[in-house]
């Protein structure tokens, strides 16, 4: 949902602001933070100053635009205590935008963003991008580090023969991997389009190139049949680390009944005797 706000300051000259997301936890609650000059509720989003812009996205991205250092600093520290799972680590992405109007909406060589104003519509568009770029770069790294992980297993089968003994770090694998694949095609919803081109169809074409410039649904596809790896080969890996159980079980069954055997003829031979 976003609301009619007048454009922000449109420069006589080309004008050049910095565009920034950050990756701050999991999930940004932003209830309560609405406010009078809000731009739009989902995301929410409003203007700081004469050029500045902010988007809060439930999935943990923060996206600033035109901030100083300072502001960007006490922007952070407003919605810090809003952020759940904070992450160490803070992920971000970094743009930078040249307005004019004589510009078209476009991304020439050497990766500015040239836009004709500063409309608040543009801004969202930038940030929505922005927002799932540097969520997918997250994912991306995560996905790797159990690849990384996953990749000894692998090759102790290849080696030996034989599979992990480890269940528990199966199913470990198994879960974050789910949630990877949750964040992707549920909260982030990388392939969606965000909700303002439905009032602003004519921005369709910058996102377009935005999507291209950042490889938004390439980099979401290739994710998606990594995932899809590491289960079946966390799950296959689990299946055969529960055969080789049962196999122990049903072998140490045997030893059972085999030894009651051999005690029950000792008994009938002693009692014989």
């Amino acid at each position: 949902m976003t609301t009619t706000q007048p454009a922000l300051h449109a420069p006589q000259s080309p004008m050049r602001l910095r565009a920034r997301a950050l990756m701050l936890g999991d999930r940004i609650d932003a209830a309560g933070l609405e406010r009078s000059d809000m731009i739009s509720a989902t995301p929410l989003a409003f203007q700081v100053g004469a050029n500045g812009f902010v988007a809060l996205y439930r999935y943990g991205v923060a996206v600033m635009v035109g901030l100083s250092p300072l502001e960007e600093d006490e922007v952070l520290n407003q919605i810090k205590a809003r952020v759940s799972g904070p992450h160490e680590h803070v992920d971000d992405e970094t743009a930078i935008l040249e307005i004019s109007p004589d510009h078209d909406d476009k991304i020439p060589p050497g990766g500015v963003i040239t836009m004709k104003d500063l409309s608040p519509q543009r801004l969202l568009v930038i940030a929505d991008a922005l927002a799932k770029t540097v969520s997918l770069g997250r994912d991306e790294r995560e996905v790797n580090f159990v690849f990384d992980i996953i990749e000894p297993f692998a090759a102790d089968l290849a080696r030996n023969g034989r599979p992990p003994w480890k269940r528990r770090s199966m199913l470990k694998l198994i879960g974050q991997t789910l949630l990877v694949q949750h964040r992707v095609s549920g909260r982030v919803a990388v392939e969606e389009k965000p909700d303002v081109l439905w009032d602003r169809p004519d921005l369709e074409r910058l996102y377009a190139r935005l999507e291209d410039e950042y490889e938004l649904r390439e980099r979401a596809e290739t994710l998606k049949h990594k995932l899809a790896t590491i289960v079946e080969t966390a799950r296959a890996l689990t299946d055969m680390i529960d055969a080789d159980r049962a196999t122990r079980l049903e072998a140490t069954v045997v030893v059972l009944i085999i030894t009651e055997i051999l005690l029950t003829i000792g008994q009938i031979v002693y009692w014989h005797h």
